[in-house]
């Protein structure tokens, strides 16, 4: 198993101790899903024009919090920023020697985290000739995502996320951006936990892969926030004070029930993954 911590946040200038408010329980969060996975752990800060600041390195969240690195990223953080993710891993597939394998992801267009396990993805990458930059079997599920134009109605990105996240066969649960659409922020949610609070005052919407995590950071306001398994859930910074934790748009998962175009029965499919 792996642990997810995100925060999507409306893009503003805040004070100083409501920045480090956010910063303080981003961290906490990276901890507390410490014991979900110690062979590597991640930050990274999205920016409202795609930039990015990203530090992963093969050692627990403990060790990672505490190098400069960390620090840095997190000193990037401002009036500009819309998401930060936060990973947590124990591999099964692909080397955590191999930073590429660690979490966050990054493919050309988009930066994912991913808790779970899928079985196809090579035949994936071989059918579509997608490129490939590591061996950790989450990388296809963030090149099937930057295939899909945001540049269209959001109703018609949700539907074309639908078709790519059926040809998956396997158990996730992922929180990723797309770098050409920066303020968006995609969950797919199959037989893996992920939680979520939106704290009005800092505006703010918070993940996590430990539900427990969020009551004791934000106390008893924290109502059973648990995002429905089995569906896909689109959220929107610039629509946080309007719609809080309610998705922009959502659509139903049924993994591995849709065939992906040059599909063939005989090629091998293989286990691993970040469980």
């Amino acid at each position: 198993m792996c642990g997810l911590v995100g925060v999507l946040v409306l893009p503003k200038d805040r004070s100083a101790e409501s920045w480090q408010e956010i910063l303080d329980v981003t961290t906490r969060n990276l901890l507390g899903n410490e014991d979900r996975g110690r062979d590597a752990s991640g930050i990274v800060v999205i920016h409202a024009d795609g930039r990015y600041d990203l530090f992963k390195q093969p050692v627990e969240a403990a060790s990672l919090t505490r190098m400069a690195g960390y620090r840095e990223v997190l000193a990037s953080v401002g009036e500009d920023v819309t998401c930060i993710l936060g990973h947590t891993r124990r591999p099964t597939k692909g080397s955590r020697w191999r930073n590429v394998n660690n979490h966050p992801i990054v493919t050309d267009n988009v930066i994912g985290i991913h808790n779970g396990v899928i079985r196809n993805d090579d035949a994936l990458f071989t059918s579509l000739d997608l490129p490939r930059r590591g061996e950790v079997d989450s990388e296809v599920i963030f090149r099937l995502q930057e295939k899909v134009s945001p540049d269209q109605p959001l109703t018609g990105y949700c539907q074309a996320m639908q078709e790519r996240a059926n040809w998956l066969d396997g158990m996730f649960a992922t929180l990723s951006v797309d770098l050409r659409n920066p303020t968006q922020l995609l969950a797919l949610k199959h037989r893996r936990p992920l939680c979520l609070h939106y704290e009005a005052p800092l505006q703010a919407l918070f993940f996590s892969s430990r539900y427990v995590f969020l009551r004791l950071a934000f106390g008893q306001s924290v109502i059973m926030e648990i995002l429905e398994d089995g569906f896909g859930y689109c959220f929107d910074a610039l629509d946080l004070p309007t719609w809080g934790s309610s998705p922009v748009c959502s659509f139903e998962l049924t993994p591995g029930s849709g065939r992906f175009p040059g599909q063939n029965a005989h090629v091998p499919e293989t286990g691993g993954g970040t469980l």
